[in-house]
């Protein structure tokens, strides 16, 4: 056989073999890529609420509607001249229109057909404030105008004041590079056991923030929280 006759033969040998070793260098490359580690990473702060609600119900009650709304207005007055006095502001504190409920007009009055006085009227006030120092000492001092006759009562009987947190953004970043970090930390520990090394993110999920009371019983100190969700490229 002649050396042009050898010529294909050989390079189609030759290909054949590069294509091979091309094929099996992608899988290879390909299985290295499939090699990957999924964990959580955990970042927490405490923070102070910047903003307090206290829902409040003022409650008249009468058997004269002109002397009701007297009496109505009068204590309105009482308890807007409290918060004035304690430097809270018109815009803090807003005032909701009377309801007036008539227990001999209902037609199955239960125990209220047996009221003492006939009609009934409340008025919804409620405090928005950031003077969170200021909203300590109204519920220190509320007592004083109670005893002026004024029937007060919180709305949220369980937690008076609510206690919000509102400044989320600020710290935002920093929570998620800290669980980030948490992160490729466990990560780094997961490869050390296997002898390899970590590589660069393949996937990850940022999770909810979720912020909480740190006491139950004031709400002021708050935690927030997130878990985020990484995969990581493991390398030998």
């Amino acid at each position: 056989m002649s050396n042009q006759s050898l010529l294909p033969s050989i390079l189609i040998s030759v290909s054949v073999i590069l294509a091979g070793y091309f094929v099996g260098q992608t899988y290879v490359a390909g299985k290295k890529l499939d090699r990957t580690v999924t964990v959580k990473g955990l970042a927490e702060r405490e923070v102070q609420a910047d903003i307090a609600t206290w829902p409040l119900e003022l409650t008249v009650s009468g058997n004269e509607l002109g002397q009701l709304q007297k009496t109505l207005e009068t204590q309105t007055k009482i308890l807007e001249d409290f918060f004035a006095d304690l430097e809270f502001t018109q815009d803090e504190l807003t005032v909701g229109a009377p309801t007036i409920q008539d227990n001999r007009a209902l037609l199955y009055g239960g125990q209220n057909a047996y009221n003492q006085d006939r009609y009934i009227s409340k008025v919804d006030f409620n405090l928005r404030t950031t003077k969170l120092n200021k909203m300590s000492e109204a519920m220190y001092k509320i007592p004083t105008i109670i005893g002026q006759g004024l029937v007060i009562g919180s709305k949220n009987t369980w937690q008076p004041v609510q206690y919000i947190y509102t400044k989320l953004n600020d710290i935002k970043p920093e929570m998620i590079e800290e669980a980030t970090k948490n992160a490729r930390e466990a990560a780094e520990k997961f490869a050390r056991d296997s002898g390899s090394k970590v590589g660069k993110i393949k996937s990850a999920n940022q999770g909810l923030f979720s912020i909480m009371d740190l006491d139950p019983n004031s709400g002021v100190m708050k935690k927030v929280r997130i878990v985020s969700t990484l995969e990581f490229y493991i390398e030998d």
